[in-house]
């Protein structure tokens, strides 16, 4: 299934939807809890990348693992452990990436007034607080392995190329 798309490897372009998307849900993620001013605007982004991105990482996880198994399985050496540093940054991404998303999720939820209610913040401020401060946190986090992650793989790229001494 995540082999290939139209007979090329399916990882080098699914990839490039989980650096898309998981840094968008980081800034706007981030910018939901860091400014209330810009909720009534942001939310639906919050909730649509909140959901494309884990998946994305996920597709990507697994066209890697496929595209591994399919042309890189007993390679060893300099490029071996390129490849091996690459993929040990793909479940931290996916744990970070689904964390951060199920936080964004609540947040948005928390922060949306219930019906008939008076107050902006359903479970009240301090859950908001608490909630912003996770996804922060959390932002960080994805944002760290989405970088590394993605540097990682163009560094094992270039490398087996013979495009860079890195």
């Amino acid at each position: 299934m995540f082999d290939q798309i139209l007979g090329l490897p399916a990882h080098p372009l699914i990839v490039h939807l989980a650096v898309v998307l998981t840094p968008l849900l980081v800034l706007v993620g981030g910018a939901y809890a860091l400014a209330p001013r810009v909720r009534a605007v942001t939310a639906w982004a919050v909730v649509l990348l909140a959901v494309a991105a884990p998946v994305a990482v996920l597709a990507a996880k697994e066209s890697g693992e496929s595209l591994r198994r399919a042309r890189f399985t007993g390679v060893d050496g300099p490029l071996g452990a390129r490849i091996a540093v690459h993929e040990g940054f793909a479940t931290p991404l996916l744990l970070s990436a689904a964390g951060l998303a199920a936080v964004c999720l609540a947040l948005v939820y928390a922060t949306t007034p219930a019906r008939g209610s008076l107050t902006r913040d359903r479970f009240g401020r301090p859950v908001t607080l608490a909630l912003s401060a996770l996804t922060v946190v959390l932002a960080a986090v994805a944002g760290y392995f989405c970088f590394r992650a993605g540097d990682s793989g163009a560094r094992a790229v270039w490398a087996a190329a013979g495009l860079t001494g890195v």
